[in-house]
């Protein structure tokens, strides 16, 4: 990435550049994402999905409205020399957006997608009470796509984020044992985390055990570890907003032979996939190698997730290694993460995750591919 596109200016000059090319005198923003790559302000998004901030954006002036809860603290983690224009009027948000229509004379003023439709109508409903008429095109996840491609600043947090991630796997191999629960072990290993420089988890970890490793999204149960499992661990530690995300199989005691295949039909997807990831690849394209990997070893039944994602302050982000055509650019941040579920036996995934280059991934991820057995 250019130096001048590095960090908060950087994207939003980047993001004013493509109001330019749409011809737009503002947008609006409340996705707490979204606000989090635009301002660069640390500690202060909670992502509740209560929408408590909004921002406005023209070619000079960048506007922000929050409440008394979030007012200090966004004065003191908003970046040095930052161009916000900081407010907490008590009024409602729609009409606030109104009126900065109103005072910067801005006539087609974009929204985001995903906005909630009350949001927009009463965006409408302040327009017509400012006697303002205005054109409120949608962007379709255009931030999102920008944000797809990651600056210095934002891959230097998710390595950071992946160091954690990775101390984890390593102290949970000493750590697992018989005779342990999944819930057991999911606190061990998020407790490690935030002993550990974590300042949130990146999701809720998966732990699974034995039978429970064939269901991809288990939630960590009251089962007990016994010899001979495999234990599936899907997890990542959040830094400064961002995410990591990783997942290793181990088993505990000497593999049983159908174990060995399993593992080295999932190791050998995900090492051939990431061989194959370059910037320009279509996702899609990729995904499908996964499949006839999967499929010609005669296990395509038990494979029916996508092979990975994109991820930066989302945990899902673009793109996509899946089902449908996109184009993986260099700076995207994504995850290969094939996997094969044997309903009643058991399952295996292995999953890293890293840039895209110019001419192929460099996985942020260090711990091993081999199969970490766990004398027991």
């Amino acid at each position: 990435m250019s130096e001048v596109l590095s960090g908060p200016a950087g994207r939003i000059a980047r993001l004013r550049t493509f109001m330019d090319e749409r011809g737009y005198d503002a947008v609006v923003v409340r996705d707490e994402a979204n606000l989090r790559w635009l301002t660069g302000a640390m500690g202060v998004f909670d992502y509740t999905g209560e929408y408590p901030h909004v921002a406005f954006i023209t070619a000079d002036e960048c506007y922000l409205h929050t409440d008394s809860r979030y007012f200090n603290t966004f004065e003191e983690n908003l970046p040095e020399g930052h161009p916000w224009k900081l407010d907490m009027l008590v009024i409602d948000m729609p009409l606030w957006v109104a009126e900065r229509a109103r005072d910067t004379k801005s006539r087609v003023i974009a929204v985001e997608d995903d906005m909630q439709i009350g949001f927009y109508r009463g965006i409408e409903r302040g327009l017509e009470d400012c006697s303002i008429c205005a054109n409120l095109p949608l962007m379709h996840g255009d931030i999102q796509l920008m944000r797809a491609i990651k600056d210095e600043e934002e891959l230097e947090l998710m390595r950071h984020a992946q160091s954690i991630t990775d101390a984890a796997f390593a102290h949970m191999c000493e750590f697992i044992r018989p005779g342990l629960t999944e819930k057991e072990i999911r606190s061990e290993l998020e407790n490690f985390m935030f002993n550990n420089g974590a300042d949130s988890l990146a999701f809720g970890s998966i732990v699974a055990s034995g039978p429970n490793t064939a269901n991809p999204h288990a939630i960590p149960s009251d089962r007990v570890v016994e010899k001979g499992d495999f234990v599936l661990m899907d997890y990542g530690a959040g830094y400064r907003d961002y995410r990591s995300d990783m997942t290793r199989t181990v088993v505990l005691g000497e593999p049983s032979e159908k174990q060995r295949e399993l593992y080295d039909l999932v190791r050998r997807t995900h090492e051939e996939c990431v061989k194959a990831v370059h910037a320009g690849v279509d996702g899609h394209d990729i995904h499908l190698l996964s499949q006839k990997i999967i499929g010609d070893a005669g296990y395509g039944d038990y494979y029916g997730h996508g092979l990975g994602h994109g991820v930066g302050i989302d945990i899902h982000e673009l793109p996509n290694f899946g089902r449908k055509s996109n184009v993986v650019e260099a700076g995207a941040v994504v995850t290969v993460e094939p996997g094969v579920y044997l309903p009643g036996v058991g399952g295996v995934r292995l999953e890293d995750y890293g840039v895209v280059t110019e001419d192929g991934f460099e996985p942020f991820t260090t711990s091993t591919h081999d199969l970490v057995v766990i004398d027991c």
